[in-house]
């Protein structure tokens, strides 16, 4: 009876082994199909429940019908592939699908349904857009407790997704607004990955994170926020990732509720200091990662130094490395416990005067907020800074003062405003807040930002052309000048508030204001403008000029060279022509009198007693050959009389009877 079962169960595993696919490799019930190159998918053995079929070239054609007939396969790895459609023939037994790193493109709601056990699904890098999701498709996916759908082409989170969802990851699209009913019925999420996307406070919907009761980890990650977007969920929230942003400010109050938080991580952003108190209910934190932002350790960090000390080993601190004031510089804020001190005396005495006076690093303009821009713009149905009673008939001006600011606002064109004041204490900072005029008594949204304490001047731009706008400021107060004074730190009263009225101008129009001051401003730019224009001017003409010249010059340079070689080129081929013939060049005159033509020959000296030959009339043409008074020699010089010296000469002519008036000289 043994030995007929241990055959039985060797036969059995035989025929296991034989119907494992040749190009595959079987262990037990896992299937290794991957990295071979494949095109379809080969014969799988019905006792199959895990399927490695990634990293080859399957196509949606090379999906075999016959697998949707496989019911123990749990999971399947179709990642890295050919896939252009989402897979239609796959087992109703898959518990996990990874489908990512293909080019699928569409979800459809039909293929999803054939799988009603999945609880784990990765798209991860395909090229799904939120329209090519089709409506309600996970309606049929009850259990579903895990969606990736990072990298691809969504601008929107998707609608419709199951209740049952625990992890949900949309990092690396185009998602760039969030409205209010984005994540409804997602009670059961617990983590949000929402990063590399183009995310930002104006397009997050006031309560959209507080319907995620259990969330515990939140990551909005290299998007452009500059502040955490409010009402998070404070119950569970255990990790907070928000580095990479545009923080400029953490408003007060932003982490208030989170005892469970574990790890902060404000890394990569703009934020030089965090107000007093916001970390009062972080008593669980154990990560607070901070670095690469330029932080001022001033005075204003005093509180978060004596939060650290009281804390000690329990928290580990990343990069809450100081870059200003300029003796902290690139030393970490637990090292300045000298520093802090100072602080200390400043708080206690009230004096700031006095902590300057005795000589420490920390000078009057360090107790105070740091020296920055605009520290936060923040558009909220509730604004922290009051107005007026919206109920009555506003009868303010163009300015207004308080008991310590004097406020003034001018008009400049039809969308921008200047503020200007003057303050009879000095303060940390300034809350500016503005708000445009409804018909009636209507609001609309106010919109305030923190402007430094030594400035006194600001330029409200982007507002609506020919509208009533109520602009009010208030100076906050440092935690010096509050300690033992009533109001809290760095808060403002209701007592320095001082509001004003201004109305912008149709867009048409061209404000008399408004041309003043760009012509002034066009006048503080003319001289330099002058400047550079009138030197290009010059520069322009000279060129010209020096081109013209240059030109001119050249061409009668040309002309008279031109002219030069001609006359050049005919003397001296003339004197070629006598240096070639032998012959040394002779200046001689020719005369013509009448109309004859008789070449008289030489005179030759006559023996003596012989009569001299008759001269010949003078009406023939006579041609005499005269030599010049240097003696030169003629061409008809006769061999035969070289002893002679008066030969060849003017004066050998008049011997020989030919009178002087028939000479002339060159």
């Amino acid at each position: 009876m043994w030995q007929l079962a241990a055959a039985t169960i060797q036969g059995y595993i035989g025929d296991r082994d034989m119907i494992c696919p040749s190009v595959c490799r079987c262990d037990e019930d896992f299937i290794y199909c991957n990295d071979r190159g494949l095109s379809a998918i080969p014969p799988l053995p019905s006792y199959a429940s895990v399927l490695y079929l990634q990293n080859n070239q399957v196509n949606n054609p090379g999906l075999p019908a016959s697998l949707e007939h496989h019911l123990t396969v749990r999971v399947v790895y179709l990642y890295d592939n050919e896939l252009d459609d989402f897979p239609v023939h796959l087992p109703p037994s898959l518990r996990e699908l990874h489908l990512q790193d293909n080019n699928i493109r569409t979800v459809p709601r039909s293929a999803l349904a054939r799988m009603p056990l999945l609880e784990r699904l990765h798209l991860d890098d395909n090229s799904i857009s939120t329209v090519s999701i089709e409506d309600q498709a996970f309606a049929d996916n009850p259990r579903l407790r895990l969606l990736f759908l990072s990298r691809n082409h969504l601008s929107s989170i998707p609608s419709g997704l199951p209740a049952s969802l625990e992890e949900l990851r949309l990092d690396d699209n185009r998602i760039s607004t969030i409205p209010t009913h984005a994540f409804r019925g997602l009670s059961s999420l617990r983590s949000l990955v929402l990063d590399g996307n183009l995310l930002a406070n104006q397009r997050i919907a006031d309560d959209t994170f507080s319907r995620l009761a259990n969330l515990t980890e939140l990551s909005l990650v290299r998007n452009s926020l500059q502040t955490p977007p409010i009402n998070l969920p404070t119950a569970h929230l255990q990790r907070l990732s928000l580095q990479d942003n545009a923080l400029t400010h953490v408003p007060r109050g932003s982490l208030d509720g989170m005892r469970g938080l574990q790890r902060l991580d404000l890394s990569g952003n703009n934020l030089t200091t965090l107000p007093r108190g916001l970390f009062r209910d972080l008593d669980n934190l154990a990560q607070l990662l901070v670095r690469g932002n330029p932080w001022h350790c001033g005075c204003n960090l005093r509180w978060l130094y004596d939060w650290l000390l009281a804390r000690g080993n329990a928290i580990t601190v990343r990069g809450l490395t100081c870059h200003g004031p300029e003796r902290a510089r690139d030393m970490a804020l637990v090292e300045l416990g000298g520093q802090m001190e100072e602080c200390e005396v400043v708080r206690t005495t009230g004096n700031r005067d006095r902590a300057g006076g005795a000589g420490g690093p920390m000078d009057s303009s360090t107790t105070l907020s740091p020296p920055q821009g605009s520290l936060f713009t923040l558009r909220s149905k509730r604004p922290g800074l009051g107005l007026p009673d919206s109920g009555l008939d506003y009868t303010l001006g163009s300015s207004g003062v308080g008991k310590s600011l004097a406020l003034n606002v001018k008009p400049l064109s039809h969308d921008s405003v200047r503020v200007t004041w003057s303050v009879a204490q000095p303060s940390s900072s300034f809350r500016l807040s503005w708000l445009r005029l409804g018909t009636g008594n209507t609001m609309g949204s106010i919109t305030e930002t923190l402007v430094r304490g030594d400035r006194r001047e600001y330029l409200l731009t982007s507002l609506q052309p020919r509208s009533d706008y109520i602009i009010c400021m208030a100076p906050l107060v440092s935690s010096s000048e509050s300690k033992g004074s009533g109001p809290p730190a760095n808060s403002e009263t209701d007592e320095a508030l001082v509001c004003a009225k201004a109305e912008t101008s149709e867009l048409s129009q061209v404000d008399g204001s408004q041309g003043e001051d760009e012509g002034s401003q066009q006048m503080a730019a003319l001289p330099l403008a002058g400047i550079i224009s009138g030197a290009a001017a010059l520069v322009f003409l000279a060129l010209v000029f020096a081109v013209f010249c240059w030109y001119g010059h050249r061409k009668g340079h040309l002309s008279s060279r031109d002219h030069y070689t001609r006359n050049s080129s005919r003397k001296s081929k003339s004197y070629d022509d006598y240096i070639e013939s032998g012959t040394k060049k002779d200046n001689t005159i020719l005369e013509i009198r009448g109309p004859g033509f008789q070449m008289t020959p030489m005179p030759m000296p006559m023996p003596a007693g012989q009569p001299t030959p008759a001269k010949p009339l003078r009406e023939d043409y006579i041609v005499h050959t005269i030599f010049p008074p240097s003696n030169g020699t003629g061409l008809y010089k006769a061999a035969n009389h070289p002893a002679d010296p008066g030969y060849g000469t003017n004066r050998g002519y008049r011997e020989g009877g030919i009178p002087d008036v028939d000479y002339c000289y060159t």
